[in-house]
């Protein structure tokens, strides 16, 4: 079975069949970084990542462009309100967006263009839809798409233009008509000068739409293969973004891509919810590969329920997985990365890959990862090393297309109590079980006993093994 994934624009799951063979070209929406990112925001990021991820197991060569949004709105006005300049503004939350994909192990894209490194590309585009008929300049500074004169507006989310909701900019008076967008923007009253651009249409700075169709076809071609974002996303800003990529002449993107939200008790993850919710708050408490584990291993295109019991939940399967990575490390040594990158599709459980190549469904993948932990812990149990080699391989492989294999990074240090509150917890460890294997030693079993239960009531479960005590949290 070869890779198929479900394909938004025709509502269908389809055959993945790239546009240049051996390599896959992606555009992925990313952040407007107008503030802190939350868990919400990493929905999109490692559902993209997981893809990308399988793709290069599958042998493609993948071509990843992840965009920053740096000027826009709202981080005019909150930068206004804060006392900010606009772009030191923009620049820190897109540095708190790049500790929030590394800390939760997202792979860096090919490239990460800002829009505002893109204006004079921006400004081709514009011309190339103002010399074709397809927009036309209103008051001084401004730029319309005109969507009368696109007869396939529409055409992605299936919608007659007579019965959509116009966009928010809907009420401006020099508009022909109230569902024609923005492509370039004049000042508003108030805004710094170094927020707009010169430009053949006056003074100006780009529409949200212009910046995503400009950047994607600059970097991956007219023609790219995947287009992928939330959900949220589809319209207006997708719409938009291929009637004036195609009203240009360019044939944009050949699959979309959408993933669902995360809800928090049946409602969509959003910024009204407070900062409870943003990622580095989260991790004062949760272990990030346990909120990755939590936000990326239920199927892209599902609804993410997120609660303490969902985080609960993710942490006891995870510790399984993470458990068994290191008893068989501990019982027949490590694997190099190099070996487990290595290890081939066809190498792989068959479950797990038809599972994959089935519009990337981790639910499956997650169960063969299972059933291969099961047959690796009763070969532990029954000392062969072979076959608990064998399954530590295939476990991280698997584990690694998920991006959670616990020996890599950003993972291994956590695993392997690599940070400074690891490494004095894994002191005071060695200490308590020396203590406790003494006692055990003198058939001391209250003292032993003691020693175990403090440790659970902390959280630290405690195994003991021919080998000897391990623990973990």
């Amino acid at each position: 079975m070869s890779l198929e994934i479900f394909d938004t624009a025709r509502r269908a799951q389809r055959e993945f069949v790239p546009l240049h063979e051996g390599e896959a070209r992606i555009y992925l929406c990313g952040a407007t970084v107008q503030g802190s990112p939350h868990i919400g925001h990493m929905r999109s990021s490692l559902a993209f990542d997981v893809l990308i991820r399988w793709l290069r197991k599958l042998g493609y060569h993948t071509t990843m462009v992840r965009n920053v949004t740096d000027i826009d709105d709202k981080i005019l006005a909150k930068s206004a309100e804060a006392g900010w300049p606009w772009w030191a503004w923009a620049y820190r939350f897109e540095r708190e967006f790049t500790r929030a994909y590394n800390a939760l192990g997202v792979l860096p894209p090919t490239y990460e263009p800002r829009a505002t490194g893109h204006i004079p590309q921006m400004q081709r585009l514009i011309a190339d839809l103002i010399e074709a008929g397809h927009a036309y300049v209103g008051q001084p500074g401004n730029v319309y798409f005109d969507v009368a004169s696109w007869p396939r507006y529409g055409e992605l989310t299936r919608q007659d233009v007579r019965h959509m909701v116009t966009d928010e900019e809907g009420q401006e008076p020099d508009k022909r008509s109230p569902h024609d967008f923005a492509l370039w923007k004049a000042p508003k009253e108030g805004e710094p000068k170094s927020a707009a651009w010169d430009s053949p249409w006056g003074k100006g700075r780009p529409g949200w739409h212009i910046e995503c169709s400009t950047m994607s076809t600059h970097y991956l071609g007219d023609t790219f293969d995947i287009h992928g974002g939330g959900l949220d996303l589809r319209f207006p800003h997708h719409e938009n973004e291929v009637a004036q990529a195609r009203a240009a002449g360019r044939d944009f993107a050949r699959y979309w891509m959408h993933n669902a939200w995360v809800t928090i008790k049946g409602e969509k993850m959003s910024k009204s919810l407070g900062n409870s919710l943003i990622v580095a708050n989260v991790l004062e408490t949760v272990r990030p590969v346990v909120l990755r584990f939590a936000l990326g291993t239920v199927h892209y295109r599902s609804t993410v329920e997120y609660s303490a019991e969902a985080l609960t939940e993710a942490a006891a399967v995870w510790e399984r997985l993470e458990g068994f990575v290191l008893r068989a490390v501990d019982a027949v040594g490590e694997i190099p990365a190099e070996e487990v990158a290595a290890v081939n599709v066809a190498d792989l459980p068959e479950k797990f890959t038809q599972s994959m190549n089935d519009d990337l469904n981790v639910s499956g993948a997650l169960a063969a990862i299972h059933e291969e932990v099961r047959q690796g812990n009763n070969a532990l149990a029954a000392r062969d090393d072979v076959v608990a080699r064998d399954a530590q391989l295939r476990v991280r492989a698997m584990l690694d297309v998920l991006g959670l294999d616990p020996l890599a990074a950003p993972w291994r240090g956590q695993a392997a109590g690599g940070s400074a509150e690891g490494k004095a917890l894994d002191g005071l460890m060695e200490h308590l079980l020396a203590k406790r294997a003494e006692a055990r030693a003198n058939k001391d079993w209250a003292t032993a006993d003691s020693i175990r239960d403090t440790l659970q009531a902390a959280g630290i479960t405690v195994e003991d093994s021919a080998e000897g005590a391990r623990w973990h949290l």
